[in-house]
């Protein structure tokens, strides 16, 4: 059977440049039934049917002189609403899967009031995710991590280096063998929810990184809530979020 890259059949299926076909498989947008094609360069038969999950546009929630929020799609990098944002910069980011408010500055005297509300932990964020296993007790959890940034960021705990991290889980709803929690954290390390959600044996449903052999189409985390300097703004939990099955 004849086969080509990936991203090759991919592009002459779907019509596209072989650019755009490897960018699509290295967003993790490209499956093969419930299988997400994982390497762009892998050698695939060219009778490969590919589906390809199709990405939202970002909604702007509020808008002000001073700041702009901006519900995030799941797929989307945080950096990309950045730059499609004529003026804004980036106060935090969120992972590519990860959905929810996300806030840009539209000056730089308001970031810089901004990024030290973060740095004084004055920052209030709340998120709501679907974990592996039955999870019924609130559970404050202070590990701190450490970041290793070669290649793709990777966290992990680390008692003697990392730098400290506290996050409080609350059970929000069982269904099966999975359960529906919300996040609070007072720090923003990378990757601090899914490391510490994973620490205490129960990873996020999908995110495969940290222990989930669920597969989902996305890591099943939402920035449901963040505050600050006075504002508070909401993000509607998507279906996949609302509702697991």
């Amino acid at each position: 059977m004849e086969k080509d890259k990936a991203y090759k059949v991919l592009a002459q299926q779907e019509d596209i440049s072989n650019k755009k076909a490897k960018e699509l498989i290295d967003k993790g947008l490209v499956y093969v039934g419930n299988s997400k094609v994982r390497i762009a360069r892998a050698l695939i038969s060219f009778d490969t049917k590919f589906r390809v999950e199709e990405v939202s546009e970002f909604k702007v929630i509020y808008e002000d002189d001073d700041i702009i929020a901006v519900d995030k799609p799941p797929f989307v990098d945080s950096y990309d609403i950045s730059d499609a944002i004529d003026g804004a910069t980036l106060i935090h980011r969120l992972d590519r899967d990860t959905s929810g408010v996300l806030l840009l500055s539209k000056n730089d005297e308001f970031l810089e009031k901004a990024i030290k509300e973060f740095k004084a932990r004055r920052v209030t964020k709340r998120y709501i995710a679907w974990i592996e296993g039955v999870f019924y007790e609130d559970t404050n959890i202070d590990a701190p991590i450490v970041t290793s940034r070669k290649g793709k960021a990777v966290s992990r705990i680390d008692e003697k280096r990392g730098a400290k991290a506290i996050s409080i889980v609350k059970p929000l709803e069982i269904q099966g063998k999975k359960s529906k929690v919300s996040i609070e954290i007072s720090t923003g390390r990378t990757h601090q929810i899914r490391i510490h959600l994973s620490y205490i044996g129960h990873p996020i449903v999908g995110d495969e990184l940290y222990g989930s052999r669920t597969q989902s189409k996305r890591v099943l985390l939402h920035a449901y809530q963040i505050s600050l300097l006075g504002y508070s703004f909401t993000s509607k939990e998507p279906k996949e979020i609302y509702k697991y099955k």
